[in-house]
């Protein structure tokens, strides 16, 4: 069973910025070949895909584009998501999640996270 454990969430300002990590339970060769992500849900909505990593490549949402920046270390076996620029649109429970399939922000993942708040106001 794969544990995903988030942190780094908070309460921020309009324009500021937080750093999400997640730390996993497997080991760093599996890490490696898994794809990671990060996805977010907000009160009344459905759960979205907010950035994906496999390697080397990345995929992200519209939405967070040029303000987010997802990357992984193997070796600590963790994720992480810069956020900069934040608004109060990216308010929201932010989740880590991982699969051993290609992980798009379109599709989903087979682990999940509990979850970090992040919480931006105006």
């Amino acid at each position: 069973e794969v544990q995903l454990v988030e942190s780094g969430g908070g309460s921020v300002q309009a324009g500021g910025s937080l750093r999400l990590s997640c730390a996993t339970s497997v080991s760093a060769y599996t890490f490696s070949t898994y794809s990671m992500g990060w996805f977010r849900q907000a009160p009344g909505k459905e759960r979205e895909g907010v950035a994906t990593i496999y390697g080397d490549s990345t995929n992200y949402a519209d939405s967070v584009k040029g303000r987010f920046t997802i990357s992984k270390d193997n070796a600590k076996r963790a994720l992480y998501l810069q956020m900069n620029s934040l608004s109060p649109e990216d308010t929201a429970m932010y989740y880590c999640a991982a699969a051993p399939w290609t992980l798009y922000v379109s599709t989903k993942p087979r682990y999940w996270g509990q979850g970090t708040q992040v919480t931006v106001s105006s």
